[in-house]
């Protein structure tokens, strides 16, 4: 399970939202597991039973009012009973007072107490996206990932078809490089999946009898792109003449990747085919289709109606 340490959170974001920490040191270690936060207001009046273990919990201008409304005997008996949930941390915003109840259970119970002079909204917003980008689930998959007219095309095949070949024609008609030989892949929600490259091979690529060759210096920081969103899967397979493949374009096939489907093509490779400009064609259909255009279906419904009338022709 990809996890965040409360201390990986404050040090990405201290500088943006001016933070500070109040209390719990010893607890910066602990792991937040969800990108939501988690407002502490029912917790507070006592109803802990929904409380999430692995959420920051938010504490803000009405948690803390009706805190200092408690006396200090209510407010560290509320908070004991609260903490007993191993909340990763509690994050304060608008720079609001943190009563010394808070600050003396947090210490015991290692729990960490973040504070900005922010206001919640801006605090959650940024909060959220940090953590839906760091938690984000990922893999690591073999193929190469272009940006073809602005569609993600992942190309995938086996070692030595000519993904790197049909990628380096693609960046030389003015096509963009985003990862070679290994895609990392993160799960942005249910439906995204953006690829980008190692640290290590960034804007790299290896081609068979010419090695290591660096796209950035070669051609210009136009042709490089640090990641990208998946938009479409293409395989490349070796021409074979006993294996049928789609020829009218109606056959819409999916490739499953960490439960997301993307549209999906397998295209044969033979001595001459012009790789790099069928790609170019698949991204523009690609494109045209999103847009509701479905050329292929257009062409079967004229030949449909073409023979139709051509029977009735026939029957009078």
């Amino acid at each position: 399970m990809t996890q965040v340490t409360v201390e990986d959170l404050f040090k990405a974001n201290q500088s943006k939202l001016q933070l500070e920490l109040i209390a719990g040191k010893e607890g910066l270690k602990n792991f937040i597991r969800k990108p939501r936060i988690q407002k502490s207001s029912l917790a507070l009046a006592g109803y802990t039973a929904h409380i999430d273990p692995s959420k920051i919990q938010f504490l803000g201008e009405t948690e803390i009012s009706y805190l200092l409304s408690l006396t200090p005997e209510g407010r560290e008996q509320r908070l004991n009973q609260f903490s007993e949930s191993m909340i990763p941390c509690f994050f304060v915003t608008k720079g609001l007072g943190v009563p010394e109840e808070l600050v003396r259970v947090c210490d015991h119970k290692k729990i960490p107490v973040l504070r900005s002079p922010l206001f919640s909204s801006h605090c959650v917003k940024r909060i959220t996206s940090y953590l839906e980008e760091a938690l984000a689930h990922r893999i690591t998959r073999s193929g190469v990932l272009v940006d073809v007219y602005g569609v993600g095309i992942m190309i995938l095949g086996k070692s030595g078809i000519g993904k790197s070949e049909c990628a380096l024609d693609l960046i030389d008609r003015g096509h963009r490089l985003v990862a070679d030989d290994t895609v990392m892949i993160k799960k942005k929600d249910m439906e995204t999946l953006v690829g980008n490259c190692h640290d290590m091979t960034s804007h790299h690529m290896e081609i068979r009898g010419l090695g290591v060759i660096n796209i950035k210096d070669l051609y210009g920081v136009s042709s490089i792109q640090q990641e990208k969103e998946i938009d479409l899967v293409v395989e490349l397979v070796e021409w074979k003449a006993s294996e049928s493949f789609d020829r009218l374009g109606l056959e819409e096939r999916s490739f499953e990747i960490m439960d997301v489907m993307k549209p999906f093509l397998r295209m044969p490779v033979t001595p001459g085919r012009n790789m790099a400009l069928i790609m170019e064609v698949a991204a523009r259909n690609y494109l045209l289709k999103s847009s509701g255009h479905f050329s292929a279906r257009l062409f079967e419904k004229k030949l449909i109606q073409e023979i139709q009338s051509r029977h009735e022709e026939t029957d009078d």
